[in-house]
This record gives structure tokens, sequence and C-alpha cells, in this order.
């Protein structure tokens, strides 16, 4: 079992642990399945921090969501929010009792009732039974409370002014908003965001992760949440973890997952790279019959009884030199705005991926040189596909 640390300065509201959320060894078993959906999870997340929980389809994401938020009930390890246990050791606290937020993929807004009505739902105005939300302010002071602090969070979000408005006169990026105000609006000291920006418009979607980043930011808000884009992860999130099989494969800051990527899975599932078989010559490595690599341009320390790898090399750091002669072919070219993606294919067939910001004509030949790379020994690789 691997624990999984982060070192972060404290902050946030709970003075008595550094931490918002620890997981030991949470494990979980779905009736029927031969293995287990979470297997020995741990890791400590500093309070006010963000993590970004990323992976396949079928990993456990949403499913560790869903035992934070107490939906599910771990059948093994130990689950602690702020400074109490919520699961294990004997313990068991129910989701409404555990002061967590959550924010769903299809926003889960009530359609009869107004903005205002919605984020007031989370709210337990004192001195309030039989609180019908009809979106009418009341003369109650509990009831008034409310009413303030639903207006507070709406200001918050950028949205005051939609107070009176229905759901369905809104936008997505607006619903959404909306679906985080209300869960900000009980103070929570965990918010749980399950692929909160999936149905939106790519422009609505990068205009609303900066948001949400910063309305956590400035309440002092920890969030976990789960997310099939990883540029999304690495850009909202203080960590990531990246999920497989059931189990953290990785933990670390956004540049350390990108930069360091601590197995081949990371790698191939975190960045946008090639893989390159190759084998260690006299002067270093070699691809094939067209791409020598210098020893100097690996990251990792290698072992000198190393023999055969496989090269991770990020298109950026991926160089072309026009040659007549090269051996490589530019099948295609795509462009992004501030820089082109090159298609290539090899005499022998072999297809990569570059970015670069000089156009180079499509069938041209061009020689390859690596600028940066990585190389995950082969037989590392064996044995953690054995394990």
């Amino acid at each position: 079992m691997v624990e999984f640390l982060s070192t972060s300065r404290p902050t946030g509201a709970c003075l008595d642990s550094p931490y918002i959320l620890q997981l030991d060894s949470v494990s979980k078993w779905f009736p029927g399945q031969r293995q287990a959906v979470l297997r020995e999870v741990t890791f400590r997340l500093p309070q006010g921090d963000l993590l970004g929980i990323v992976g396949p389809s079928g990993c456990g994401k949403t499913t560790l969501l869903r035992t934070i938020a107490g939906f599910e009930q771990p059948d093994a390890g130990r689950i602690v929010l702020g400074n109490r246990v919520v699961a294990g050791d004997g313990q068991w606290i129910p989701p409404e009792q555990r002061g967590v937020g959550l924010v769903f993929q299809d926003f889960a807004l009530f359609p009869h009732l107004d903005v205002l009505a919605n984020v007031m739902f989370g709210l337990r105005p004192t001195g309030v039974t039989g609180l019908k939300l009809s979106g009418k302010r009341g003369t109650s002071e509990g009831y008034q409370e409310a009413t303030d602090r639903a207006y507070e969070v709406l200001r918050l979000v950028g949205l005051e002014e939609f107070a009176r408005r229905y759901p369905h006169e809104l936008s997505g990026g607006q619903q959404q908003r909306v679906a985080l105000a209300r869960a900000l609006a009980p103070s929570p000291s965990l918010i749980l965001l399950d692929e909160p920006l999936s149905n939106l418009d790519v422009q609505v979607r990068h205009y609303l992760r900066e948001e949400i980043r910063k309305i956590l930011k400035q309440t002092q808000t920890s969030a976990i949440f789960v997310t099939h884009d990883q540029e999304e992860a690495l850009c909202l999130s203080d960590w990531v973890a990246v999920m497989r099989e059931g189990r953290i494969e990785q933990w670390g800051s956004p540049e350390e997952i990108y930069q360091e990527p601590a197995t081949r899975f990371v790698a191939e599932f975190i960045t946008q790279a090639n893989f390159l078989a190759c084998e260690r010559r006299e002067q270093g490595w070699q691809a094939g019959n067209w791409l020598q690599i210098p020893t100097q341009v690996l990251k990792a320390p290698l072992d000198p009884k190393l023999q055969r790898g496989e090269l991770m090399v990020r298109q950026e750091d991926l160089q072309l030199y026009p040659d007549p002669n090269g051996e490589i072919i530019i099948r295609d070219r795509q462009f992004l705005g501030r820089e082109y993606r090159y298609c290539l294919i090899s005499d022998a067939g072999k297809e990569l991926h570059a970015l670069a910001r000089e156009v180079l004509p499509i069938g041209s030949r061009v020689q390859i040189a690596v600028e940066r790379g990585r190389l995950f020994p082969v037989y590392e690789e064996e044995q953690q596909v054995r394990a």
C-alpha cells in the first residue's frame, strides 16, 4: 500500500488539523464483482486546497466521491473529515450530517423553484418550521437570514440579478453557477463536484473553470472534483490524483503529474506524448534506424544494466528540421491558433505528433530530435502489468 501525502501550508477554518480530509486504506466492493472498485485508497487533502481526480471510465472516481459524501459506505478503511471520523472505526455519519456540499454534472436544480429558492433549499433557517420556498421574502428572522445568505452567495457567483428567474430561463453556465451557489450557501467544510463542466460548451467550460477556482479560493473552501478532462484537472487543482482500477496510480501537484509521470499509464493518460521503443547503444539510445537519443536528454536516472525501454516524448519536446533526405514525412498539419500540430509518419510506418510554430509543407521530409524525454524501462512496465 502506498500513502500519498501532500505538503502545502495549511489553510482554512479547522485549526486542530492541517487536513480537511484523510482517507486511510479505503476499499469498496460491489456485489457480483470479482475486484474491489476502490482498493486501499489513502491520501490527505490540506485545508483550503483543491483536488482533481482523473482516470479512465470505470476506474472508481465517482464511487470514491460518493463514498466521501456518504452515499456509499466503505467496506474497509477510515474516512476523517476535519477532525472527526465519518466512516470506519465503528463510526458512520450520514451524508446530511457531514457538512459536505455537492455539485452534480446535470446541475440538479428544481425547475419549479426560482434561483433564490434553489439556493435557499439547502439552508435550514432557525425558527422556521414547514418552510415553503416560494421565493417570497418572509418575516421570520431565520428566514431573513437565509435569504440574505442566498443573496450573498449569488453575488459571489455573479447572479444576484437573476434571483427571480427560473432554471429554464438561464444558460447552462448560469445554471452551473446556481448549483455552485447552492452548494456554498451552507458554508460546507468541503465541496464535491462530479464532472461539473462536462455538459457545457468549450468556451463556457474554460471561463467557468477559472471562475470556480477563484470562488473556491476566495471563500477558502476545500474541494474535490472528478473530471475526464486532463487539462481541466491540471488548471483547476492544487493536487491531482490519477486513478487506475480502483487505486491512486499517482498523487502530486499538476506540474509533478505532467512533468514527472511515475508510470507509463500516467504518462499516456495525462500528457499528449509519443512513445518510442528504443535500445541502448554506445553513444546513447536508438529508436529504430532514424532517431538517436542522447542520454543527457533523459530525465529519469537509468539502470546501467538496462538495455531496452520505451521513451516518452511530449509533442512540444519533439523538434522538426526540414531535410529532403529525412526519414520522417509530414502527413498532415493542423492549425491550433498559436501553433501547428504536425502528424508525422516514418518510412517504417511509425506515427508521431509534434507541436511547432513554424509552417512546414505537408508531404515534406524532416529530421527529428528529442529535446526532453523520459524513459520507462520495459522490465518495470512488465512487472506493473502483472501486478
